[in-house]
């Protein structure tokens, strides 16, 4: 029973001793950033057609849709790279002024379909070929990387850099010596690393008979890093 006391009496004694081993260290946080033009766009377009019943709406935006991504295809756009991303197909009514019921006034079709463009110096003319031949709705376009990864890494290699060159002179300020690197810890979006668009735009040169600016893209990669300071 009395070697109870006596044990903890030793930790007790070893635990301030233990604590004094523990090294003083410099905590950073690095940034690294890549410009880069894209290489990619994801175009959203479609049809949107009108007619008095949801049969004959319907038809004709497939009509219409068909001839447009005939057109996409023309411009060298694969059948992988064509989504459909929405279809519906809903009644219109007018609204009369005096406030009494609304009345059916026919059907409204949409189709949409997300469109990858690997080919940047064709998306002008794919653009002016689909409008031209089908499609009357544009719902935007985001550019993006095809492979991320050898431009990820550069920007990881920049943010060890920063966080080094910020440590250094964190070190040199105290008065101390920087030591080892105790560890190193990415910090990451939801979903990985994600291209951010630039606010500067160029023009894409050859971009057909659409002004397309495709912009810059930055890919961005922050770490912390501890590093110990030497004694």
């Amino acid at each position: 029973m009395r070697l109870f006391p006596i044990a903890a009496t030793a930790l007790m004694l070893a635990l301030p001793a233990y604590a004094e081993t523990q090294p003083a260290t410099i905590s950073v946080t690095g940034e690294g950033r890549v410009e880069i033009a894209p290489d990619m766009a994801t175009v959203n377009l479609g049809v949107t057609t009108e007619a008095d019943t949801a049969a004959a709406a319907l038809k004709a935006n497939s009509e219409a849709l068909a001839a447009a991504l005939a057109k996409l295809k023309e411009a060298g756009i694969a059948d992988r790279d064509i989504q459909t991303s929405g279809l519906s197909v809903n009644p219109r009514y007018d609204y009369p002024n005096d406030g009494s019921q609304p009345k059916l006034n026919g059907y409204v079709a949409a189709n949409m379909v997300m469109v990858r463009v690997r080919d940047l110096s064709v998306l002008g003319t794919m653009l002016d070929g689909a409008v031209s031949d089908g499609a009357n709705t544009l719902n935007g376009i985001a550019f993006s990387l095809q492979e991320t990864d050898a431009t990820m890494d550069e920007a990881r290699r920049r943010a060890v850099t920063d966080a080094t060159h910020k440590a250094a002179l964190y070190a040199e300020a105290a008065g101390v010596k920087l030591g080892r690197i105790a560890s190193i810890t990415e910090q990451m979006n939801y979903g990985g690393p994600q291209p951010m668009m630039m606010a500067e735009a160029r023009m894409a040169k050859d971009a057909g008979s659409v002004p397309v600016a495709s912009g810059e893209l930055t890919v961005a990669s922050t770490v912390s890093v501890v590093f110990e300071i030497a004694q």
